[in-house]
């Protein structure tokens, strides 16, 4: 098995432009162009998580990542999810969040005014990446065709096979195999299946490759060289990380965040919908742990989760002290969240590549 993962890396890495078979995640809010070039520089694919951006701050990222790398990156977008205005869970959640303090003024974005896909969608086509990613979801076929046509790649993130069937038929080069050990959000086409679909990364890889007929890019607790290394011998062709990158200084996420990753042990890290709505694995902090205590409601649909929080962040005092247990950032946080270190991201994907280089066969 051995051998076939070489030669699957080689393939994967030729049709793409990469040295090596590491991509860094599109982590919406986390991937600025200095971590996209650092990840490129080490011979890996970029990456930006274009969710909150509008076209001028796409084209922006890119052209930061091109005056800083000539190498592979991919912008990523999600599917909107089917309009769900429960006005009951809205309200709940509001009441709910007058625990944290009081909410800033609601601007034109937490009222409903926030990027428009479609014109995202041309924003990317225009930009002309190595690769076009989509999770929560599918393209529609004349998207499919366009970014065929421009000379990009599509990648789809899939959490069954079922999803990753859907992918493939629908013309995807890739899938992205996201495993439930993944930090952030659970790419699940279904948002109310989140809960029910949480495979783990290692009996959701085989499946898919025996399954499929595109290459399979393996995601999930991934950080080091021993993951990379086992996920290839499991028949995936490259690897995405995003926790193991996240503490790198080019990520820039805030003090808070960091510290809440440093040795945080696999179990400890806890899915939530406290942040967007959506479900997603995150740090235990005071903030989630609130929305899983008896008597405590669910939380607002996507995105108006993620609208109110915005909103009561505006209204958080310049000192932290004075409103304590409102997290200021989304404390995203993978399985694999303890192996994540204080080091360059270059540095972290040379020796993740080098570690797992060294299990694997010569042949």
């Amino acid at each position: 098995m051995g051998g076939g993962a070489r030669a699957r890396v080689r393939e994967f890495c030729e049709r793409f432009g990469l040295e090596v078979p590491i991509l860094q995640a599109p982590m919406a809010g986390a991937c600025p162009p200095e971590l996209a070039i650092a990840v490129a520089s080490a011979g890996g694919m970029g990456g930006d998580g274009a969710l909150l951006d509008g076209p001028e701050r796409i084209a922006d990222w890119v052209a930061r990542f091109r005056a800083g790398s000539s190498g592979a990156f991919q912008l990523n977008i999600w599917i909107p999810d089917p309009p769900n205005e429960d006005q009951a869970r809205i309200d709940a959640a509001r009441d709910f969040l007058g625990r944290f303090g009081e909410p800033g003024t609601e601007t034109s974005t937490e009222a409903g005014a926030g990027p428009v896909f479609d014109q995202q969608c041309e924003a990317m086509l225009e930009a002309r990446p190595t690769v076009i990613s989509s999770i929560m979801g599918l393209f529609d076929a004349d998207y499919v065709r366009r970014i065929h046509e421009h000379g990009i790649s599509w990648f789809a993130c899939a959490t069954t096979l079922d999803e990753a069937l859907a992918a493939q038929e629908a013309g995807a080069d890739a899938v992205v195999a996201q495993g439930m050990e993944a930090g952030g959000h659970r790419g699940t086409f279904d948002p109310d299946a989140a809960e029910r679909t949480q495979v783990g990364l290692f009996a959701l890889l085989p499946r898919l490759v025996d399954g499929l007929r595109v290459p399979v890019v393996a995601a999930g607790g991934i950080a080091d060289g021993r993951g990379v290394a086992a996920a290839l011998t499991l028949g995936a062709s490259a690897v995405q990380v995003g926790t193991a990158l996240l503490r790198c200084p080019e990520t820039g996420i805030s003090k808070g965040w960091s510290a809440s990753l440093d040795g945080l042990a696999p179990e400890a890290t806890v899915t939530t919908r406290a942040y967007s709505g959506r479900l997603g694995r995150a740090a235990p902090t005071p903030y989630v742990l609130a929305w899983s205590e008896p008597g405590a409601p669910t939380p607002a649909p996507y995105p108006q989760q993620r609208r109110l929080l915005t909103q009561w962040r505006r209204g958080l005092p310049d000192e932290p002290a004075g409103q304590a247990g409102l997290d200021r950032s989304n404390h995203w946080a993978g399985q694999g969240a303890a192996l994540a270190t204080e080091e360059p991201a270059a540095q972290v994907i040379t020796r993740m590549w080098r570690d797992a280089s060294a299990l694997l066969p010569p042949t």
